[in-house]
């Protein structure tokens, strides 16, 4: 359904959007909370590991595919705020053709260089050919996951933000029912759990394009806008590029991380990769809310609001406050519990030491639990800036996240061994948060001395919500 987030009440509106984007994103995590429990539990700890140690890998392209799609379906976002339903089809257009060309490069890339990659990260031995098949298979499904995310991201350009919860929610069990079957019955190991996700990928995808030609006619692609046009495509590549970059610096430290922690062995690899499953579940509202403000602040934008763009971060703001403070508390009580979900704690494997890994896994959600607030302004003014076309504070504030994150990663590792690898996450967030909040007041002061442009939004606001005054 096509919302306008123009009008009515920011609070409430952001609210709205938000919660479909948190079960979604819930589902997502409890899929793959699932998946690592189902490996965890009928495959061995040092196949949990393997996941673990070689997702970041992924994440670093599945990343790019996010933050490229996303700032792609800004200008989308944009033309819809602007009402500018030719603009919206030209965006369509463009975005397709962008999007089909990264993930044809991606694939390939992650294709031949997946061997090199696992060498560089430090890959255990013990670990380094489930790791392979594990992400060889995964990477087949590039292309589907892009398209996903692309299609995902033109339906919330419009203030639809519960038809791509219905296609996740729907992904995600059928992606742990072939799961189970292909470990389970098939015994396919990690090649199975791979491969249960490629097939419900597949699937959703060509549901959900479907349901978008059928019920958003104005996404639909039509002759009459497919025409190539260097300057907009320059416009949408302006935006995403940059938010590409951003999201595959993120990534990348990520995985310098990673690779610090598999110098460890098994048992740290898979204590943590455990710890950061339960921090991903408990962070979602967070994320949601920044996926909520950066289509707000879109739309907004392209209206000419940025009074209403302020007061909706400064709720979004409080919102993620609160959940903050109380992921804190659950996070601390809960969480070595939550890790012991994931593994066999009464087999485990041969010479995995089980209390070790839940020890470990719970000194990390103790550390990171602290800074949770920082990773909430993250969310909160990256996303607010993003949504006004302004990529460059969010792209400084990801390299300050990367620079601090594999400093204090590979610094720290080496004074006090792998528990150094703890404050690596967060002191990167407090960082990174700082950088973005200055930038969003930054950018805020500077476009208010375009008062003609905004009052000239407000009269337009006023009259769609009034009508033409006597």
């Amino acid at each position: 359904m096509i919302n306008d987030l123009t009008v009515g009440n920011p609070l409430k509106l952001i609210i709205r959007f938000a919660i479909p984007l948190l079960l979604g994103n819930l589902f997502m995590q409890l899929y793959q909370i699932s998946d690592m429990i189902i490996v965890g539990h009928l495959i061995s700890v040092n196949a949990l590991a393997a996941i673990g140690a070689s997702a970041p890998i992924y994440m670093v392209f599945l990343m790019i595919a996010f933050g490229f799609t996303g700032g792609l379906t800004v200008i989308t976002a944009q033309r819809f705020g602007a009402q500018d339903e030719e603009g919206v089809r030209s965006s369509v257009f463009h975005s397709t053709l962008a999007a089909m060309l990264l993930s044809a490069f991606l694939t390939v890339f992650l294709l031949l260089g997946l061997t090199p990659i696992l060498h560089l990260m430090n890959m255990p031995a013990e670990i380094f050919e489930q790791a392979y098949d594990f992400m060889f298979v995964l990477s087949l499904s590039t292309v589907l996951i892009v398209l996903y995310h692309l299609v995902a991201g033109f339906m919330r350009a419009l203030g639809d933000s519960k038809t791509p919860l219905y296609f996740l929610i729907f992904s995600s069990l059928i992606n742990i029912v072939f799961n189970f079957i292909f470990i389970n019955n098939f015994h396919w190991g990690v090649v199975g759990s791979a491969l249960g996700t490629l097939c419900a990928n597949a699937i959703s995808v060509v549901i959900s394009l479907a349901y978008m030609w059928h019920k958003f006619p104005l996404l639909r692609l039509q002759r009459s806008a497919m025409h190539y046009d260097a300057k907009v495509m320059k416009e949408h590549l302006a935006i995403a590029i940059p938010m590409a970059l951003q999201f595959s610096i993120l990534s990348f430290s990520i995985m310098i991380v990673q690779s610090v922690c598999n110098s460890f062995g098994a048992d740290v690899i898979a204590a943590f990769a455990a710890a950061l499953r339960v921090e991903q579940f408990v962070t979602q509202p967070l994320l949601a809310i920044g996926l909520s403000i950066a289509t707000f602040s879109a739309q907004n934008w392209g209206a000419n609001l940025l009074s209403r763009i302020r007061k909706g971060v400064r709720y979004a703001f409080m919102i993620s406050t609160a959940i903050s403070i109380l992921g804190f508390f659950v996070v601390r009580h809960f969480g070595e519990d939550i890790i012991a979900v994931f593994i066999d704690t009464k087999n485990g494997g041969a010479t995995n030491d089980i209390p070790f890994i839940l020890h470990v896994g719970g000194q990390y959600l103790v550390i990171s639990t602290m800074f949770y607030f920082f990773l909430g302004l993250i969310f909160v003014y990256r996303n607010a800036v993003q949504g006004m076309g302004k990529p460059i504070i969010p792209l400084i504030s990801s390299i300050t996240e990367l620079v601090v994150r594999a400093f204090a990663a590979i610094w720290l590792a080496k004074v006090l061994g792998y528990k150094g690898i703890m404050y690596a996450s967060p002191l990167s967030w407090m960082a990174a948060g700082i950088v973005v909040v200055v930038g969003y007041w930054y950018y805020v002061r500077q476009f208010a001395r375009d008062r003609i442009r905004w009052k000239m939004g407000e009269v337009k606001q006023c009259l769609k919500e009034n009508g033409p005054v006597d």
